[in-house]
C-alpha cells in the first residue's frame, strides 16, 4: 500500500473563522484528524462524515496522550496509506511541539507539510486591543513558554535577560505559575507597575480580558478568576485596550447561544450572531443529503419548460434542485419562462446564486404565507406547479394549492435525518457548558431536538438556557412537545437576532 501524508496544521487561537484557507481545504479532505482538546467543534465539522477522528488531548479528569504516542499514531496512520491531519492549537511552530512531530516523521520517512496559524499572543492581541508593536512605544516582542517541560533539570528562560523597556512580552501558559512567573519578572528588574493585561479564551465569544499591574495581577487575577487558556501580556501597550478595544464592546460579547443546524452546513445566523460578538456552538442535530429518484426526476426534467411555477420550500430544495438540473442541462435558460417562488428571503437568496429571479416571497417565511401569495396572483387555475421539497416535507402547501385549481406535482430532492449526538464534539460541548440560550428556526429542530433529548442532558448545575423561536408556527411546535418558548421572534433572521439582542445582549438588563 502507498504511504499517505501528514499535515501539521495550525488551528489559530480558537476563533474557527480565523483558520486558513488552505487549513480549510486540507480539513475538507483529510482522512485521519489527529487533534487537542481546545480545537472549536465548528472546525471538527469541518471534515467529511467518514473522517476517523482521533482526540489526543488532555481529556476531562485524565492526562493528555503522551507525545510519543502521538508521533506514532501519525506514522501508522500514514503508512496506511492515509491523508492525516494533525491539528494544533495555534500555530504548530510556537509551544505547539510540531518541530518535534516533524522530526519524528522525517526519521520516519513519511511525507509531511506544515501549515502555519494563528498564534494565541497574536489572537489576544487583536482581540484586547494590545498592539504587539506600536512605532513610538516598542519594535521589540518576546514569546516566553510560562510551562515548560516538568522533566526538565533547569529552566531555558533567562528572566533576567528579558526586555524590561521598549518590549512587549508575550507569556503563554502561564495562569498556574502565575506567582512566581511575576516574582521573577520583578526580581529581574521589571518595573513593578508595567501594564499587564491577561486575555483568557482569546478571540471567542467567552474572551474575558483582566487589565491590571505588574505588582498587582496576582490579587487582581484571582479575584478575577482567571483560568486556562490565557496569555499574559506585559509591556506599555498592555493598557491600550483601554482606548483601542473593539470585541469587548460587542452587544453579545460574553455570551453563548446554541443554533440548531444540518450537519455540515454553515449557518447564516450563527455569522450574524458571531459578529456581534457571541460564541455559538451548532447543534448537529439533523443531517440533510441528497435524494433524487433518478425516474421522478427524468419525468420532471422532460417537462421542465411547461411548469407555470416552480416553489421552493427550503434553501436545501434550492441547492440540490439546481445540482440534479446542471446534471441533465448545460444552459440555465433550459428552465423556461416559468415564475420562481420562494417561502422565504434565505430561500430566496439561495436561488439568486443561480443569477434567476424569484418573482414571490411572502412577508412571513411559512407554508401558509407562501401559499396565500400563490393564490392572490390569480394564476394557479389550471397551472402546473413543481413543488420542490425534501422527504419531511407536509401537504399542507400542495393542498392549498390543489385547492385553489393547481395541478401539483412534488419533487422531493433531499431526505432529512436524525444524527447520533452520543459521541458528537458539539454535543458533549453542550453537556460540559450549557448556554445562555437554545435558538428554535424551524420546527423538525425542534423534533430532533427533543427526539435526542438523552444526549443532550447538561452535566453541570447551569441554569435552564432560556428559548428562543423563529415564530408563531415554531413556538406551537415547542408547546406541543412541552418545551417552553421564552422568546418568540418574527419569521425572519433579522427578527430573531434583534430579538436576541433585546433580551440578552448588553444594555438588555
Amino acid at each position: 500500500m502507498s504511504r499517505g501524508a501528514v499535515r501539521l496544521v495550525g488551528a489559530g487561537p480558537g476563533n474557527p473563522g480565523l483558520l486558513t484557507i488552505r487549513a480549510k481545504e486540507l480539513l475538507g479532505r483529510c482522512q485521519v484528524l489527529v487533534f487537542d482538546s481546545l480545537v472549536h467543534p465548528a472546525v471538527l465539522a469541518m471534515v467529511s462524515p467518514d473522517c476517523e477522528l482521533i482526540h489526543v488531548g488532555k481529556k476531562s479528569g485524565g492526562l493528555a496522550v503522551h507525545q510519543d504516542s502521538i508521533q506514532k499514531i501519525l506514522v501508522e496512520k500514514s503508512k496506511d496509506g492515509k491523508e492525516v491531519v494533525r491539528l494544533k492549537g495555534g500555530d504548530p511552530y510556537i509551544f505547539g511541539r510540531g518541530g518535534e512531530e516533524a522530526l519524528f516523521l522525517k526519521e520516519n520517512g513519511i511525507t509531511f507539510e506544515v501549515v502555519p496559524g494563528v498564534t494565541a499572543a497574536s489572537g489576544a492581541a487583536a482581540y484586547s486591543g494590545t498592539p504587539l508593536t506600536q512605532r513610538k512605544s516598542n519594535s521589540t516582542m518576546v514569546f516566553v513558554t510560562g510551562h515548560e517541560d516538568p522533566d526538565k533539570e533547569a529552566s531555558m528562560v533567562d528572566w533576567n535577560q528579558l526586555p524590561k523597556e521598549n518590549s512587549v512580552l508575550c507569556i503563554y501558559m502561564g495562569v498556574a505559575n502565575l506567582e512566581p512567573i511575576v516574582s521573577k519578572l520583578i526580581g529581574a528588574g521589571f518595573d513593578p507597575t508595567t501594564p499587564v493585561v491577561c486575555v483568557e479564551w482569546a478571540t471567542l465569544g467567552r474572551q474575558r480580558v483582566c487589565r491590571s499591574r505588574l505588582n498587582t495581577v496576582v490579587e487582581d487575577a484571582e479575584e478575577f478568576w482567571l483560568n486556562s487558556p490565557a496569555v499574559m501580556m506585559v509591556g506599555e501597550n498592555a493598557k491600550m485596550g483601554e482606548e483601542i478595544s473593539w470585541f469587548e464592546d460587542k452587544s453579545l460579547q460574553g455570551l453563548r447561544f446554541v443554533v440548531t443546524r444540518s450537519r455540515g452546513q454553515a449557518s447564516e445566523l450563527s455569522e450574524m450572531l458571531e459578529k456581534r460578538g457571541a460564541e455559538v456552538l451548532g447543534l448537529p442535530l439533523i443531517s440533510i443529503s441528497k435524494n433524487v429518484d433518478e425516474e421522478t426526476m427524468a419525468d420532471v426534467f422532460a417537462e421542465i419548460a411547461s411548469y407555470d411555477w416552480i416553489v421552493f420550500s427550503s434553501p436545501n430544495g434550492v441547492r440540490y434542485f439546481f445540482e440534479a438540473f446542471f446534471e441533465t442541462f448545460d444552459d440555465i435558460r433550459s428552465l423556461g419562462f416559468l415564475r420562481i417562488a420562494a417561502v422565504g428571503e434565505a430561500t430566496a437568496k439561495e436561488i439568486r446564486k443561480y443569477y434567476v429571479t424569484t418573482d414571490l416571497i411572502p412577508k412571513e417565511a411559512n407554508a401558509e404565507s407562501l401559499a396565500k401569495g400563490l393564490v392572490e396572483t390569480g394564476s394557479l387555475d389550471s397551472s402546473k406547479v413543481l413543488l420542490v421539497t425534501g422527504n419531511l416535507g407536509k401537504d399542507l402547501l400542495r393542498s392549498k394549492l390543489e385547492e385553489a385549481r393547481a395541478i401539483v406535482d412534488r419533487f422531493e430532492v433531499y431526505k432529512t435525518e436524525p444524527t447520533d449526538l452520543s459521541d458528537d464534539p458539539a454535543a458533549k460541548e453542550f453537556r460540559s457548558r450549557g448556554a445562555d440560550a437554545i435558538i428554535f428556526t424551524s420546527s423538525s429542530g425542534v423534533r430532533s431536538f427533543v427526539d435526542q433529548a438523552k444526549d443532550l442532558v447538561i452535566e453541570s448545575k447551569a441554569n435552564r438556557p432560556k428559548t428562543v423561536s423563529i415564530g408563531p408556527i415554531t413556538s406551537s411546535t415547542m408547546s406541543k412537545l412541552g418545551m417552553p418558548t421564552d422568546f418568540q421572534a418574527e419569521a425572519s433572521l433579522d427578527s430573531l437576532v434583534n430579538v436576541v439582542e433585546q433580551h440578552f445582549g448588553k444594555g438588555s438588563k
